[in-house]
């Protein structure tokens, strides 16, 4: 997910807001989705290149497909699922008290801004500041 100007999702705290998916060939697995979903692409302009939001046949919005570049250039090849909290901050002493590890830098400020953090069993996920 990148940081923009558009407003995060207002999902309830402790809900999955968003899933995208960051990987070097954005483009191939975009249409790999499109064939295998019927899911349709919306180019995001990240300056040089896009990213894609896919949307449901319906026209929603559900899922994001990424380029592994710039800010997203360390994040896991995998599907992410983005979580809200309603302290980013609180959250992330939470988790490295726990066990667990803070994989990115907090990305964005305020509502929307997130990191990704890796539980003590080695799973990944962001952690999103929900709107007040």
């Amino acid at each position: 997910m990148s940081t923009n100007d558009t407003a995060p999702p207002a999902n309830p705290t402790g809900t999955i807001a968003w899933a995208d998916l960051t990987i070097p060939n954005a483009p191939g697995v975009r249409d790999f989705y499109t064939s295998v979903i019927g899911w349709q692409p919306e180019p995001v302009a990240m300056g040089d290149y896009d990213d894609y939001s896919m949307k449901a046949p319906g026209g929603t919005v559900v899922a994001g497909v990424c380029h592994a570049r710039g800010e997203n250039a360390d994040l896991p090849p995998q599907w992410l699922i983005y979580v809200m909290v309603d302290d980013l901050k609180a959250s992330l002493q939470s988790c490295t008290e726990g066990g667990g590890v803070q994989v990115s830098a907090v990305r964005g400020d305020g509502p929307g801004s997130f990191c990704v953090i890796r539980d003590p069993a080695g799973a990944v996920l962001a952690l999103m500041q929900r709107p007040e």
